[in-house]
């Protein structure tokens, strides 16, 4: 069955305009849609943390900001686009008492309500809007009078009208200029999170650093092998994103594709695809989810020595030098 997509004449702006919008955090997303919303005639109150840069950063593009029981106690609807592993905290502290009846809580990612780790009241809507693109695409393609696609979704409870809602706010932010993709919280939540993990952040990662240390530990110029292992990923990446595969395959070089289709199935091994089901596992009944939850919980040492480990790989040193060369 085909998925439906919603364009801008699907949704109506009507809805929003005698309503006041909280936008929790100016991160990434929140800066994007709170300009978006603001210029797309919506009034806009922005929750950010003072004396950080976000917050200095929302008072430069011309807001005022309050704290996150501020804005959730003066508007109608909550854009809630903090880190996911915060959420929780700032939900109990902060929005929850916060809402009343009628009030729509927006979300930019499933995760805390797919796991159940925030416990919305009775009479509020939950709805999904998530855009395929980080925030700086959000406002740059905005900007230009495009759009960037988003998923949108309403979970258990939800109002009559919170579809509705949800679309309106997707059309402030500009997301259906390109098409609202209708979903569900589970399923936004669960492939994105196995998207990130096992291709776009986690595999593709894991792959680029096997193939530095493969040719460096032979013997090859850690340049050469940086330009092969991570520089031209985004040549072929891009042919991909322009035309898929056969796109990409009918750009390269015959001796490429030979290599492509009988050397590939020696990486990506029927034992990667069964790693990748249990990976996919461990989202879907959650044990990722508390993993993650545990971790910040104890402070998130171990991630924080994670990332200190890999932000000093030698592929990195290499990067930042060749980088000013060849950019």
């Amino acid at each position: 069955m085909p998925a439906i997509i919603h364009q801008d004449n699907d949704a109506d702006l009507s809805l929003l305009e005698n309503k006041t919008i909280a936008v929790l955090g100016y991160g990434s997303q929140g800066h994007a849609h709170a300009q978006n919303l603001r210029e797309s005639g919506l009034r806009v109150i922005v929750a950010e943390l003072p004396e950080t840069d976000n917050h200095r950063q929302a008072v430069a593009d011309g807001f005022q900001p309050v704290s996150a029981a501020e804005a959730v106690e003066q508007s109608d609807v909550v854009a809630v686009l903090l880190p996911d592993e915060v959420v929780p905290e700032v939900f109990r502290a902060e929005i929850r008492d916060h809402l009343t009846p009628g009030d729509v809580l927006i979300f930019a990612h499933g995760f805390n309500v797919r796991y159940g780790l925030i416990d919305v009241p009775e009479g509020v809507s939950t709805v999904l809007v998530a855009p395929l693109g980080p925030g700086r695409l959000v406002r740059e393609k905005y900007v230009r009078g495009e759009g960037v696609p988003c998923l949108i979704a309403t979970a258990e409870g939800a109002g009559r009208d919170a579809m509705a809602v949800g679309l309106a706010y997707a059309k402030g932010i500009g997301c259906t200029r390109a098409g609202a993709i209708e979903t569900t919280f589970a399923e936004e939540t669960e492939t994105d999170l196995f998207g990130e993990q096992v291709v776009l952040c986690g595999g593709l990662s894991a792959l680029i650093q096997a193939s530095f240390e493969t040719l460096t530990e032979a013997g090859y110029q850690e340049e050469i092998a940086y330009i092969v292992s991570v520089h031209e990923v985004k040549q072929i990446v891009d042919l991909i994103y322009q035309g898929g595969l056969d796109h990409m395959r009918r750009s390269i070089s015959n001796t490429a594709e030979y290599g492509d289709y009988t050397r590939g199935p020696r990486i990506v091994t029927g034992q990667t695809k069964a790693e990748m089901r249990r990976i996919l596992d461990e989202i879907r009944d959650g044990r990722f989810a508390r993993e993650w939850a545990d971790e910040n919980r104890a402070g998130a040492d171990d991630f924080e020595n994670m990332r200190r480990r890999q932000q000093t790989h030698s592929m990195e040193e290499i990067g930042r030098r060749l980088r000013k060369l060849i950019s």
